[in-house]
């Protein structure tokens, strides 16, 4: 099994299948499990009724469990898109943290765990070569349908490391117009339509930049320091993926 040295078990799921030909993974995908505790997650994530599956969750004590082999499509992201891949779980490793979600009041992720959270990442990115950019939450691919990793999730520590990307933005920055806010939305890999239109889409979308890079106030509401967060996001992405 193609994996981490980080893993501390093995539990395999028969909810896989290969990777399309040609395909490898050019992301990160993480996720909350949104249950009770690490073990009911991963024997959910193994059991064939579930038809989800994580090549990797890491549980509170920072202990980590692989189910899929790196180099097999895991069903983890669903419905999905970014940066023009319509099908993420063909190009991404998903890694689920245990955490109760937004069901249970959105518990804080413990120090251990984000701290193994991040070794798992540099770990994947390093044999893989992924920039940090490329570790993305699944609120990020699946904007309105997903919320996780959610509010309390540290991405402040994971890019202090290394890991995923953060920006800060102005409540004074200048606000442009929203078929400029669309162009940029959709330059940093949201899946969105540039109409110029604040639609329900477009609504989602700023909920799911806000959760991830304005985690103290989602509003949904295009107002300066979210047009900022975007533009300062834009301005800061490397050159294109490899195709």
């Amino acid at each position: 099994m193609l994996g981490s040295k980080l893993v501390t078990r093995r539990q395999i799921s028969d909810n896989y299948e290969p990777r399309p030909e040609g395909i490898l993974p050019h992301f990160v995908v993480l996720h909350y499990t949104g249950m009770a505790s690490g073990r009911a997650a991963v024997d959910w994530l193994c059991n064939p009724v579930s038809k989800v599956s994580s090549h990797y969750l890491v549980d509170e004590d920072g202990s980590v469990v692989q189910m899929v082999s790196e180099d097999q499509r895991a069903w983890h992201a669903g419905v999905s898109s970014w940066r023009g891949v319509v099908d993420i779980n063909s190009a991404s490793i998903g890694i689920e943290i245990q955490n109760g979600g937004h069901g249970v009041g959105l518990p804080a992720f413990p120090r251990v765990q984000m701290q193994q959270v991040i070794l798992l990442c540099l770990d994947i990115m390093n044999r893989w070569g992924f920039a940090p950019d490329q570790v993305i939450g699944h609120s990020d691919v699946a904007p309105g349908r997903k919320v996780d990793p959610g509010e309390t999730f540290d991405w402040d520590y994971l890019a202090m490391c290394g890991v995923g990307q953060v920006v800060r933005g102005s409540a004074g920055a200048t606000l442009g117009t929203v078929e400029q806010f669309q162009t940029l939305l959709a330059a940093i890999g949201y899946g969105v339509d540039v109409n110029g239109l604040f639609d329900q889409r477009t609504r989602i979308v700023t909920e799911a930049v806000q959760r991830r890079y304005r985690r103290s106030s989602v509003s949904g509401e295009l107002d300066s320091e979210t047009f900022d967060i975007v533009r300062r996001l834009r301005a800061s992405m490397p050159q294109p993926l490899p195709a």
